[in-house]
């Protein structure tokens, strides 16, 4: 029998305290792989005719599933997906977590949990091989992230892998994320699930196995493996030294960086302060791994002296350090640290926290932030004291920190006037710390990606930066700041992105230089199966427009697929991307095109037919 024959996932009710195994057909499998994909079909049709207007609804389903060829020794093979409505956002939303946990999730011979209902009071679950148990949680659930997982493996075994809720989740901040594997903090950080799972009196998922994954033919992919093994270490060699950060100074000189809102092109100084190289240089503790990874991107810290001192624990990775560095134009790199750990502690996503306090600089600036209190940070570009100070009032939702804790439109909404203008956000999900000025891919890839502001559903800048991906034709750099070829692009790397988190894949796997041929290779020795490149792609695809579908239902339309104007139309004047600006109406009516929807932005018939897809398309017009 092959690895995965059988999917088999837990549903759990909280409301009536119950669970069934529920098993997943090998042609399902086939079909949606598990992760985010299976979740993509079992969301769908379990959509409402009319979708409840509050994602944070008891019957709002919440979804922890491992990838397909997670917990297997495949490189990069780690990743678990966490999904559901957004609370931020109202649509699609997967947040995927890498770490030791998908791996533990899988070693107990399931696949994931879909968690329904609302318990009458806090609880947390812990899953072994036996089956699921339901335990209360009142002890602990107004500790942080790392305090509860204290506890927690003190009451199940020291070795179990916890993902939990901090404050910011207790306080149903609608970007409170879920933090996994406690001070090494790996999170599913975007769209607000640690909001969703509070809002099921769930304050942390346990989860301790004792059974490795079968794999149809181990010899063939440890083979495969050995091969490739050493090209991937070396074209990872500084992601290895340095961890994401380490990119700070490239991203900055191809004016990629976001710097005071997205206002401002250059920060040769500030990114030169503030980098994995410095980190590695002065505060670095230890490498990190994941499960499965030969890459060991993440990076251990330790702050000895200065105001911040006293930090032990995960470093910053990039989207984190230049959120709270160029964004708010802070070269204060203790205070991006400790900004770092304060997230992973109250469990706040650091991309949409650090989006949401330069919003709030520029609009004390612009004299239209309200004040609540003669205790309000003193909100400066560049004031590292008040930027530390504001997250703890969004975790606890105090003063400013209420209006924040929603994300930026919530609070351009209520703050009105000429907010709207600087919060930087599409559907909804703060947009991710790469420019569309910089790479002109990023603007369509942004606008149609299926969660909102989000990079990870194309990656599509790697290519602008000079990685090849000759399985798909792309074998020379690509001219960053021009439009041809670039919805194409999107829609090649949208479709292979697609696939990474349903297998569990890291995609620094895709940095690394594995295109689909080989991960096509590695998915028919895991499973026994014979897919071929174009096979895989296909699936890809499904998945993609599975997604577009589920958020069709939901109102998302063409004047949905947009970035802010800011993004658009505002050309910074220096920097590595002065004068380039990004035409997307240009390109999103190709990329339409070329997806095969129509003007709306829904995929045609004739589409779903081709992906399997037509017997799902149930069309929604309420939003």
């Amino acid at each position: 029998m092959s690895y995965g024959y059988q999917g088999r996932v837990i549903r759990c009710n909280l409301s009536s305290r119950t669970w069934q195994v529920m098993e997943i057909p090998e042609d399902e499998v086939r079909s949606y792989l598990l992760g985010s994909g299976l979740a993509a079909k079992i969301l769908h049709e379990g959509l409402d005719p009319v979708p409840i207007r509050d994602p944070l609804a008891p019957e709002s389903p919440l979804l922890f599933l491992a990838g397909l060829l997670t917990g297997t020794f495949v490189p990069g093979a780690c990743k678990a997906s966490v999904v559901g409505r957004s609370p931020l956002t109202g649509i699609w939303n997967e947040a995927t977590v890498g770490g030791f946990w998908g791996a533990e999730l899988k070693s107990t011979g399931f696949d994931g949990l879909i968690v329904a209902g609302r318990a009458p009071e806090p609880v947390y679950l812990y899953l072994r091989p036996q089956g699921l148990e339901i335990r209360p949680a009142s002890h602990i659930w107004q500790l942080d992230c790392f305090q509860a997982a204290d506890a927690l493996r003190q009451e199940t075994d020291r070795t179990a892998r916890i993902g939990a809720i901090g404050p910011a989740g207790v306080n149903q901040s609608r970007m409170a994320s879920i933090i996994f594997d406690d001070r090494h903090s790996r999170a599913a950080g975007r769209g607000g699930m640690g909001a969703l799972m509070a809002s099921k009196n769930l304050k942390a998922v346990v989860v301790r196995g004792d059974q490795g994954p079968a794999i149809a033919h181990p010899d063939l992919l440890r083979r495969s493996i050995r091969e490739h093994l050493e090209s991937i270490k070396l074209t990872a060699k500084n992601l290895s030294a340095y961890g994401t950060a380490g990119s700070v100074p490239l991203v900055e000189s191809r004016g990629d960086l976001p710097i005071k809102n997205w206002l401002s092109g250059s920060w040769e100084e500030g990114a030169k302060k503030t980098n994995g190289q410095v980190i590695a240089a002065r505060m670095l503790k230890a490498h990190r791994t994941c499960f499965a990874c030969p890459i060991r991107c993440g990076k251990e810290i330790e702050l000895r002296e200065g105001e911040y001192a006293g930090l032990d624990g995960h470093g910053p990775e990039y989207e984190t350090t230049a959120g709270f560095g160029a964004l708010c134009l802070n070269d204060h790199l203790e205070s991006i640290l400790a900004a770092n750990e304060l997230c992973n502690r109250y469990g706040l996503d650091t991309i949409s926290t650090s989006s949401a306090i330069a919003f709030a600089i520029e609009a004390k600036e612009r004299g239209i932030l309200p004040r609540f209190s003669a205790q309000d940070p003193d909100l400066r570009w560049g004031n590292h004291r008040a930027i530390v100070a504001t997250i703890h009032l969004i975790a606890h939702r105090k003063g400013l920190g209420d209006l924040l804790a929603d994300g930026v439109r919530a609070a351009a909404e209520r703050i009105g006037g000429s907010a709207h203008q600087f919060a930087i956000h599409t559907k909804g999900l703060e947009i991710a710390y790469h420019d569309p000025r910089a790479f002109t891919c990023m603007a369509v890839n942004y606008a149609t990606a299926n969660r909102g502001g989000c990079h990870l559903e194309a990656l599509s800048y790697f290519l602008g930066y000079g990685l090849p991906l000759p399985d798909l034709g792309y074998e020379k750099p690509l001219d960053p700041h021009t439009m041809e070829g670039k919805a194409k692009l999107c829609v090649d790397l949208q479709n292979y992105m697609a696939l990474y988190n349903p297998l569990g894949m890291c995609k620094f796997i895709f940095r690394a230089g594995v295109g689909p041929r080989l991960l096509a290779e590695w998915v028919n020795f895991v499973m026994d199966w014979n897919l071929s490149m174009e096979d895989l792609m296909a699936i890809g695809e499904r998945l993609f427009n599975l997604k577009r579908l589920f958020n069709v239902r939901l109102g998302i339309r063409r004047q949905d697929d947009t970035l802010p104007s800011r993004l658009l139309t505002h050309d910074r004047g220096t920097g590595g991307a002065a004068g380039s600006l990004p035409n997307l109406e240009r390109m999103l009516q190709e990329y339409y095109e070329l997806r095969g929807w129509d003007e709306q932005g829904i995929p045609k018939r004739e589409r779903l037919d081709a992906l399997a897809l037509a017997s799902l398309d149930v069309r929604c017009q309420t939003r």
